[in-house]
């Protein structure tokens, strides 16, 4: 067998592109009011966007272009980086504070949040190492223990931030690498358990998040405070109707719904495009997760395969816990839309995702 070199996978490329373009449509409208009050500037926030859109583009084309086996070498460096990264965020001076977390690094002319590098290098990390261990994985003291005090390390440091949702994310993505990895399902549903108690005691410690729990399982009990922001998404969303009030008519972006065009971008599109905009737009993530498995079941090899799963699970994860949160369906915690967000270290680092999804999919064995 010899691998062989195609195009890569257009039906994903143009998926992105369009979430894309939608995200940067939707960045303006409900954005407009808010950054004009505020900045004297309607386009202030998709300008940026715009820019790094830009950036993300070049950066998805540059390693969509280059072959993902010669870049493995880069995976010890690439998780280094995003640890240190993790730890400077935290030191006094150089993270910045914003709403009681210090999840950015301030660099003048713009600001860079960690956790969004450390999704990526972590994703890859794991595939590479995992392929080269392969065997090793069914034994738990050889092949898991070290993973999951990797994994430990990192969430701890996102949670120092704090940042519950991210370090979800990340669990979630290195637990089902493991298992396609070959772990075995007894080490992993004991593990899943042990998680699910580590998120309720994290939970029940912190006094903020247990008060937005108990305000999730009754939002309308605490429609003042904690409960306000699920009620104003669930009421943007539900008055979008069918086909919507129409692109630039929500009232919700009236300084009612907060984060409107970052992490409850999605209510302000249900609100507007109505649930045809809705359906749009989920169909076309759904096509991303589908191409994105495909490409990683069609893999020339595990480091190929692997890597395409983390990356496609990493986004997936990601906007499925959004979409629950603008829902109603999960707690409030601070997780932007792929794609579709306002926010540009996570649109670059997403795009640099799919950029490495897009070079495994040009690669298949000629058999």
């Amino acid at each position: 067998m010899r691998l062989k070199q195609g195009p890569p996978d257009l039906m994903l490329f143009l998926v992105v592109v369009l979430l894309v373009c939608i995200g940067l449509i939707m960045i303006f409208s409900a954005s407009a009011v808010t950054s004009d009050v505020k900045y004297q500037d309607a386009f202030f926030f998709v300008k940026r966007q715009l820019i790094w859109a830009i950036l993300g583009l070049m950066v998805m084309l540059v390693l969509m272009k280059a072959n993902y086996q010669k870049l493995r070498e880069l995976g010890v460096a690439g998780l280094v980086l995003a640890l240190l990264c993790l730890v400077a965020v935290l030191l006094p001076g150089i993270g910045k504070n914003v709403k009681g977390a210090v999840r950015q690094i301030d660099l003048v002319f713009t600001s860079f949040t960690p956790a969004e590098l450390t999704k990526l290098c972590l994703a890859f990390f794991f595939a590479s190492s995992l392929s080269l261990n392969y065997g090793k994985i069914k034994s738990f003291v050889q092949g898991l223990l070290p993973y999951l005090v990797l994994i430990g390390v990192v969430c701890g440091l996102i949670m120092l931030q704090p940042d519950l949702g991210t370090a979800l994310i990340i669990a979630v993505t290195a637990y089902l690498m493991l298992i396609m990895a070959g772990a075995r399902i007894s080490h992993m549903v004991v593990l899943a358990l042990i998680g699910v108690g580590l998120v309720a005691l994290v939970i029940y410690l912190e006094p903020y998040r247990m008060i937005r729990f108990i305000a999730f399982l009754d939002p309308w009990k605490y429609a003042s405070d904690e409960g306000f922001q699920t009620i104003q998404s669930l009421y943007a969303i539900g008055s979008g109707g069918l086909f919507g009030m129409g692109l630039g008519q929500s009232r919700q972006k009236f300084f009612y719904l907060p984060e409107q065009h970052t992490d409850f971008i999605f209510a302000i599109l249900g609100e507007e495009l109505g649930y045809l905009g809705v359906f749009v737009v989920l169909t076309l993530l759904f096509i991303f997760a589908w191409r994105g498995f495909q490409i990683a079941l069609k893999a020339p090899d595990i480091f190929g395969s692997l890597l395409a799963a983390g990356i496609t699970t990493m986004i997936t994860a990601q906007a499925a816990i959004n979409l629950g949160v603008v829902s109603g369906s999960l707690p409030v915690t601070g997780i932007p839309l792929p794609f579709i967000s306002y926010g540009g270290s996570s649109l670059m680092f997403t795009m640099a995702g799919v950029g490495l999804l897009l070079s495994v999919s040009r690669y298949t064995y000629d058999r």
